[in-house]
């Protein structure tokens, strides 16, 4: 699926009660719920690799995606971009347990 990505470097908690790191998205949860697990296709590039949507944002519709990156120059250097996305699991229920066991997932 083609999906247009942005960073974000803001370390609070995300959607899910769990703190934003690597390994973390955002997405639009009525396309890609809370605990959907996704890889983002992209041949040599630092960001290419395996995620999981635990964040919302306010902006982000449709097909957005919003990558966690730890560095702000990081993510503002990352602007814009369309980026190839595979969606490896997809969960439909977004009720607590989804939710306490991304905050087991601490080892992405």
């Amino acid at each position: 699926m083609r999906m247009l990505a942005t960073a974000y470097c803001d370390r609070g908690p995300t959607k899910s009660g769990v703190p934003a790191q690597h390994g973390v998205v955002a997405a639009d949860i009525r396309r890609l719920p809370l605990g959907t697990r996704v890889r983002i296709l992209a041949p040599g590039e630092r960001y290419a690799g395996v995620y999981t949507v635990l964040d919302t944002g306010s902006k982000i519709r449709g097909r957005d995606l919003d990558i966690f990156m730890p560095s702000c120059r990081a993510a503002k250097r990352f602007g814009k971009r369309p980026v190839q996305v595979r969606i490896l699991t997809e969960r439909r229920n977004r009720g607590d347990r989804v939710l306490r066991q991304a905050q087991d997932e601490r080892s992405w």
